[in-house]
C-alpha cells in the first residue's frame, strides 16, 4: 500500500544518486557537522563517489558486501552511500558488538572489505581471527595509531581515487544494505533492504508527518546503524536538504545536552538543533538529570520517540518544560522506519499515534482473524520499505515477511478514536487469571511515581504455579520507596489484577544499544535464582 501523491522510484533507481542530484544546488550548504568537522553538500557528493570508485578498484564487485562498523562521523554516510553508488551492499553494525558477536555478523554476511573506526579496529581484528570470513581488505576512519599491513587509512582510501562518473544502474527492488536486528530476543537477524526502502521512509514519513525542511538542524541520540538512526541522520535530512548534528560518544544526558546548546567537544562551529530524535529510556534520563537546561537556552521544535513506547507522564512532563512535543511512533529494522505515529499537533501521549498514510496495519488475534477495538491483537503491517528476506534464514523470513504483510512481534490495542496503544512484545505479555496484561501498562504506571526512573516489567510463577507480575524497578538518584508504596501505586491506578505481586529494585535495566529493555535477560535472571 502506498500514497497515491508520493512517485514511485522508477525501474532505474540508485538511492544514493537520488540523493546526490536532490542536493545539486545545496552545493555550500552544510550537510554534517560532526565532532572535529563539517562537510557540505557539494563535498559529500565528491566523497560519495570517489568511495565509490575506491571500493570498485579494490575488486569488489556489484552486490557483494562491505562492513561498515564506524562511529557516528562524517566519513559513516561517505562510506555508505559510496558503496550503494558503487552497488556494493554496506552491512551496518552495531558499534557496541563484542568481538563474538561481531565475528558473528562477519561470518554470517561474508563482507569483502570492512570500513571501520580506527578505535573499532582491535575489536574487529580481533573477530576476524576467530571466525571464518572472506575480507580482504580494512578501511580505517580516523585512526591515531599504526594501522597492519591489510588495513588503509580512509582519507588516503578516497583522495587518490577520481569521483565514480555514473552510479551503478541498479533498480528499486535491488540489494541497497543490510541491517541487523538489535537482538532482543537473541541473536541477530540480517535484514537485506532495498535502493529504493529508504527513499520510501522519506518520502511518506519525514515531510509529510514530522515537517522537517531544509532549515532544520537535526540530531539523533540513535546511531547511524539503527533503523532509527539511519532514517534520523541519513534519509531524512539528505531527503530535504536540512544540516545533521552527528555525535561518536554514547548519548548520555551531559553528551545530548550539549548538542542542544550548540557545543561539541573541539568546538567546531556548531548550531542549536531544532529537531531531536531519541528513545524513552534517554528521555526519561534526561528529565531526571540536574543539569537539564531551560527552555530558552535550547532551539528545539520537535522532538521524535522510538524504540519503545513512550509513557505518557515522560512526554506531558518533557512538553511541560520545553514547550515541545514528544512524537512517539514505532518502526523496526523490518519495515525500516516509522510506520504508526503521532502527528505534530494532534499528539495523544499515551498512544502510537495512527498509520501513516502510505502504510496499513491490522490486529490479528491467536485464530489469525480480526480483532475488534479495545482487544488486543498481533500487529501486522504493508507498507513500501519492508525488507526483502532475512539473510540465511528462510524461516524466520517466512514466518515475519507473509505476503505483503510484515508481522511486527508486537501486541497492540485499537482505541475507538483510531489510535493504537502498545501492550508488549508478543513474547513479553503476561496471562494472569486468563486476560492478558500489557507489562508496558504496568511500566507506565510505575513510572508515574515521583521515585521511580525506570522499570521492567515480567511474569513470574507463584507457588501455585499461576503466573504473576515482577517488576524490576531502577529507582532516580536520591529517592526511596518501598515495595509495598509502589504495589499501593499501581493497585490506585489499574485493575487489582495487574498490580506486581513482586518488586524487587536493581541498580540498571538489561538493554540493547537501542534502548529496548531486554525483558528476557531479566526471566533468564528470575530462571537463575529459583
Amino acid at each position: 500500500m502506498t500514497d497515491t501523491h508520493v512517485q514511485a522510484p522508477g525501474a532505474s533507481f540508485n538511492f544514493a544518486q537520488h540523493l546526490i542530484a536532490r542536493n545539486a544546488a545545496r552545493a555550500g550548504k552544510l550537510a554534517y557537522i560532526d565532532d572535529t568537522g563539517t562537510l557540505t553538500y557539494g563535498e559529500l557528493a565528491e566523497r560519495i563517489r570517489r568511495a565509490a570508485t575506491a571500493l570498485l578498484a579494490m575488486g569488489i564487485r556489484r552486490e557483494e558486501r562491505v562492513l561498515l562498523l564506524m562511529h557516528d562521523c562524517n566519513d559513516w554516510p561517505v562510506a555508505f552511500l559510496g558503496a550503494m553508488y558503487a552497488g556494493i551492499v554496506p552491512v551496518a553494525v552495531n558499534t557496541l558488538l563484542t568481538a563474538d558477536d561481531c565475528a558473528y555478523v562477519v561470518s554470517h554476511s561474508r563482507p569483502q572489505a570492512a570500513l571501520v573506526s580506527g578505535a573499532l579496529l582491535p575489536t574487529l581484528q580481533a573477530a576476524l581471527s576467530q571466525a571464518p570470513h572472506e575480507t580482504r581488505r580494512l578501511i580505517a576512519s580516523r585512526s591515531n595509531a599504526q594501522l597492519p599491513p591489510d588495513a588503509i587509512d580512509f582519507e588516503d582510501f578516497i583522495a587518490s581515487a577520481p569521483p565514480l562518473a555514473a552510479p551503478a544502474a541498479t533498480g528499486p527492488d535491488d540489494p541497497g544494505f543490510w541491517l541487523y536486528s538489535s537482538g532482543s530476543t537473541g541473536r541477530p537477524k540480517g535484514a537485506v533492504h532495498t535502493h529504493a526502502n529508504p527513499y520510501w521512509t522519506a518520502e511518506l514519513y519525514a515531510a509529510p508527518v514530522l515537517g522537517l525542511a531544509e532549515r532544520d538542524i537535526l540530531f539523533s541520540a540513535a546511531k547511524l546503524f539503527f533503523a532509527y538512526g539511519l532514517g534520523n541522520a541519513l534519509s531524512f535530512p539528505l531527503s530535504v536538504g536540512a544540516t545533521t548534528v552527528l555525535m561518536a560518544e554514547r548519548p548520555t544526558p551531559d553528551a545530548v545536552f550539549k548538542r542542544w546548546l550548540g557545543q561539541t567537544p573541539s568546538q567546531v562551529p556548531t548550531r542549536r538543533p531544532t529537531v531531536f530524535f531519541g528513545a524513552p529510556t534517554g528521555y526519561a534520563g534526561m528529565l531526571a538529570a540536574p543539569n537539564l537546561p531551560a527552555r530558552a537556552e535550547v532551539a528545539l521544535r520537535l522532538c521524535s520517540s522510538a524504540g519503545e513506547a513512550l509513557p505518557a507522564d515522560l512526554g506531558e512532563r518533557f512538553t511541560a518544560h520545553f514547550g515541545c512535543e514528544i512524537i512517539d511512533g514505532i518502526g523496526s529494522t523490518e519495515m525500516l522506519h516509522i510506520f504508526l505515529s503521532n502527528v505534530p499537533g494532534k499528539v495523544r501521549y499515551g498512544t502510537t499515534g495512527r498509520p501513516v498514510p502510505g502504510y496499513a496495519v491490522d490486529l490479528r488475534g491467536d485464530d489469525g482473524c480480526p480483532v475488534p477495538d479495545g482487544e488486543t491483537g498481533d500487529l501486522y503491517i504493508q507498507g513500501p520499505s519492508a525488507a526483502l528476506m532475512y539473510w540465511g534464514n528462510r524461516e524466520k523470513s517466512r514466518e515475519t515477511f507473509q505476503g505483503v504483510w510484515t508481522k511486527s512481534g508486537d501486541k497492540y490495542v485499537r482505541n475507538a478514536d483510531g489510535t493504537y496503544t502498545y501492550s508488549g512484545r508478543s513474547d513479553d505479555m503476561l496471562k494472569v487469571s486468563g486476560i492478558y496484561v500489557s507489562p508496558f501498562e504496568v511500566e507506565a504506571t510505575l513510572v508515574q511515581h515521583p521515585a521511580v526512573l525506570e522499570v521492567a516489567v515480567i511474569g513470574v510463577a507463584d507457588d501455585d504455579g499461576l503466573t504473576r507480575a515482577k517488576a524490576f524497578v531502577v529507582l532516580k538518584p536520591g529517592h526511596e520507596a518501598s515495595a509495598d508504596d509502589l504495589k499501593a501505586f499501581v493497585k490506585e491506578r489499574l485493575a487489582p489484577y495487574k498490580y506486581p505481586r513482586q518488586i524487587e529494585f536493581i541498580a540498571e535495566l538489561p538493554k540493547t544499544a537501542t534502548g529496548k529493555v531486554q525483558r528476557f535477560r531479566l526471566r533468564e535472571k528470575e530462571s537463575q535464582a529459583r
